[in-house]
């Protein structure tokens, strides 16, 4: 059998990295990545051909893609929620018209090979945004539906593109000539905070948790930009990884949407502190929250309901929150920094 050639934007990122351990692993895939920065020596044995470059540059894509058949795109070029505060112009320019960009490839890639490509988009808690702290806690665990109003640019940015996947997805070109093309196949994960062992965070609201597990495994002190009490749902990095390809995998005619929510485990700041304590007695974890960011985080849902994600491709986290820290995070972390000088 052919193997699936997957090409994955921004795989030097938080991501992408653990995503292209996991498709070499697996054996069934070529990847192709493109990114900013070129892949470093050590990850290309795990791909087929490596690209530097900017989803801005349409020129670059088309070339791409008429020298690879590509089956299948794992989008997960972004700028992040804080740098998209600090420059929104900049996070609509990359995160809108950039995947605007790969959209547009897939789509006519679509054309020419006779099927839909898979388009695997990373979303986001950052699609929510909760007026109050009552209100966020009366809602509960949300639906995919609910509180569609988020209060930044990063997540303005994530839901209109879940909308034009699904535009591409069912609508692309309905007038005319090309109405009977093949259209993309434009699928979209609502990931909830991530914590990995891997990588060291790179400008997440979200990242208070990761921040706060890695600053006490190097000893470091560290000031949590929110309140002890604020609490978002979070999942183990591996989870994600599952997450992506689980979807990736399932047929399309089990699905009953483009955008799932996802979930693992809901702990606030001072749960994640108290149980880095206890792995590492010497930490040592102040708060100085900052306004602006612990408004966002407020306005993030405390969980996410993923009965869909459940029911249409049998979604299951592997990692709880005691499990994640206790089998994953410390050992992991501890073994990352016991190698550096």
């Amino acid at each position: 059998m052919p193997k699936t050639v997957v090409l994955v934007t921004g795989a030097n990122g938080e991501i992408g990295r653990s995503l292209l351990q996991t498709l070499a692993r697996d054996g069934g895939y070529d990847p192709i990545t493109l990114d900013l920065t070129p892949l470093p020596d050590a990850w290309r044995p795990l791909v087929t051909a490596s690209y530097a470059g900017n989803i801005m540059d349409r020129y670059l894509l088309d070339q791409l893609a008429a020298h690879h058949e590509v089956d299948m795109v794992f989008h997960l070029a972004a700028l992040l929620s804080t740098r998209g505060e600090r420059d929104p112009e900049l996070a609509h320019q990359v995160n809108v018209e950039g995947t605007l960009n790969v959209l547009r490839m897939a789509q006519n890639q679509s054309s020419r090979l006779g099927r839909p490509v898979r388009f695997l988009f990373p979303s986001s808690i950052a699609v929510y945004g909760l007026p109050s702290l009552e209100e966020k806690r009366r809602a509960g665990r949300l639906r995919e539906e609910q509180w569609n109003v988020p209060i930044t640019m990063y997540g303005c940015n994530k839901l209109y593109c879940e909308h034009l996947g699904r535009y591409f997805t069912f609508h692309a070109r309905q007038l005319g000539a090309l109405s009977s093309i093949a259209r993309l196949d434009f699928r979209a994960l609502r990931f909830p905070g991530l914590i990995s062992a891997e990588t060291v965070p790179t400008g997440g609201t979200s990242d208070f948790g990761p921040e706060m597990i890695h600053a006490a495994a190097r000893g470091e002190p560290y000031r949590c930009f929110v309140e002890p009490e604020a609490r978002i749902p979070f999942m183990a990095m591996p989870d994600a990884i599952r997450a992506l390809m689980g979807l990736a995998r399932a047929e399309r005619d089990r699905l009953t949407s483009c955008v799932y929510n996802i979930s693992s485990f809901s702990v606030s700041a001072e749960q994640i502190a108290e149980r880095v304590r206890r792995a590492f007695p010497d930490a040592r974890i102040d708060y100085e929250p900052d306004p602006v960011r612990a408004k966002i985080v407020a306005s993030w849902p405390e969980d996410l309901d993923d009965t869909l994600a459940r029911r249409d491709w049998g979604w299951q986290p592997a990692f709880e929150w005691e499990k994640a820290f206790d089998e994953y995070l410390v050992p992991s972390i501890r073994a990352r920094y016991a190698k550096q000088p």
